[in-house]
């Protein structure tokens, strides 16, 4: 069999399993595994190639920045950059609208998850919205829209495979990703600003106020200091840069603002291992098909494709490859993509002579768009599941063209009572979902519980929902 047909039944294999509800890490080492039975490689290189795509130092930056993510979740410190935000931003037209905008720039900068950012959104700012009369479909468009930040703005996990994968500086990535992540988030505000609902829009902060919320997320807004000032320095490596934020966490942070959460810290552990399982075992398999893609001469087969209309031009090479993930990312999860095609984007970089890193930023920004486009869209998807939306409503309500939702009214132009960030108090949901192919399905809500997970196959994110949720001091 020639290597083009080993190539069309090894991915035909991989996508077919894929929507038949096998997991992502499964189907594509079926898709390999029945490849090698066509190629004079054994089966047992290729078992070995598995362990060898994860035997990456690099990789273990990872387990730490989805530990920094679960501990700030875990322990409710997240309360205090809300009401920062509501403080900075509350006054302006679109109301929690620019909240969460502003507090998904924050906290981009603590988990590196896009799953992470929607859980924390929907449990705090999102009940709060649906009592102002936001429309559902609009609070969940707009959540899994600022989500997308916590790929880009550092400490991005999907930077780190990007860096581990392709041999391209984690620290420049994480550097590059901040512009891009930050324009996303402006984009965003404008939006809600001038055709987003009008919200309700709090009186403006006075500036003791925003010190008092200032100095009450002083604390949680040490950790990007310390992951990018540690990392861009020379001080840390990305690995120890997790660790010295997880151990600033776990030391300073929880006994000085939530004491009563060291109990549970446990629990914090064992859920970051289940959550670094899951992508790990994709990684593994995504590594594997890579290498065989690799041997197939699959890349330089798309290369040549590639050149023979763009030939060495870096800026139709990127227009190209820009419209090659677009499509890719609609259907399949951004860190397999990545591992996949990384031969394939190194071969088109050198063809360019295009910077690893600039390739690396644009290769991240065009796939994270994937997490809001359908048939994939995992971050709208676990977002309209948590808001209580249909999936297709919020579909269409994330296209600039749907017009406004509701105008709910201002209370600081009729002068009634308007609650503090600090208040906002998320329902107590639990949310089991399971992994389908490249997308995740929720499969049971039960009310009143402790803690939801959130399983998929880039990234795992479990939030505990703590008892009681104190206002803020201030």
């Amino acid at each position: 069999m020639s290597s083009g047909m080993i190539l069309v039944v090894m991915g035909g294999l991989f996508l077919l399993l894929g929507y038949m509800g096998v997991p992502v890490a499964f189907a594509i080492i079926a898709g390999v595994l029945v490849a090698t039975a066509f190629t004079p490689i054994s089966f047992q290189s290729m078992v070995g190639q598995l362990f060898h795509g994860i035997d990456s130092e690099t990789l273990l930056a990872i387990p730490f920045f989805l530990l920094v993510g679960e501990l700030m979740s875990s322990a409710n410190v997240v309360y205090r950059m809300i009401a920062l935000a509501q403080a900075l931003v509350g006054h302006l037209r679109g109301g929690l609208a620019q909240v969460v905008t502003l507090f998904s720039m924050f906290f981009a900068g603590i988990s590196g998850s896009s799953a992470a950012d929607v859980a924390v959104l929907s449990r705090t700012v999102a009940p709060e919205m649906d009592k102002e009369r936001y429309d559902r479909a609009f609070t969940a468009a707009l959540i899994a829209s600022a989500s997308t930040m916590a790929n880009l703005i550092p400490p991005s996990i999907m930077a780190v495979v990007y860096g581990a994968t392709g041999n391209v500086s984690i620290g420049g990535l994480f550097l590059g990703g901040v512009v891009p992540g930050v324009l996303i988030g402006v984009g965003l505000m404008i939006y809600s600003y001038f055709f987003g609902p009008v919200g309700t829009m709090k009186k403006r902060a006075r500036l003791v106020d925003i010190f008092v919320a200032a100095r009450g997320s002083a604390l949680p807004m040490v950790i990007p200091v310390i992951i990018m000032g540690g990392i861009l320095t020379g001080w840390f490596t990305p690995t120890e840069a997790g660790m010295a934020a997880a151990a600033y966490i776990l030391l300073v942070l929880i006994p000085v603002l939530n004491p009563r959460h060291i109990r549970r810290l446990p629990g914090d552990f064992m859920y970051t291992g289940l959550l670094y399982s899951l992508p790990l075992a994709a990684v593994a398999a995504a590594s594997a098909f890579g290498w065989m893609l690799a041997y197939l001469r699959g890349p330089d087969t798309v290369a040549e494709y590639i050149s023979y209309y763009a030939g060495t031009d870096p800026r139709m090479i990127m227009l190209l490859l820009v419209v090659l993930f677009v499509i890719l990312g609609d259907f399949i999860d951004a860190i397999p993509a990545i591992i996949i095609f990384m031969p394939i984007i190194n071969k088109l970089t050198q063809v360019g002579n295009i910077n690893p890193v600039h390739m690396g930023v644009v290769i991240i920004t065009t796939l994270v768009f994937g997490l809001i486009t359908p048939p994939y869209g995992l971050s709208l998807l676990i977002a309209s599941k948590f808001v209580g939306v249909p999936f297709y409503r919020a579909m269409f309500r994330s296209t600039p063209a749907e017009p406004a939702g509701s105008a709910p009214s201002r209370c600081a132009l009729t002068g009634s009572a308007c609650q503090p960030a600090s208040s906002l108090v998320g329902s107590h949901t639990r949310i089991r979902l399971r992994w389908h192919a490249t997308s995740t399905v929720v499969s049971s809500i039960t009310r009143n519980s402790s803690r939801f997970t959130l399983l998929s196959s880039a990234g795992v994110s479990a939030i505990p929902l703590s008892s009681a949720q104190r206002r803020i001091p201030g």
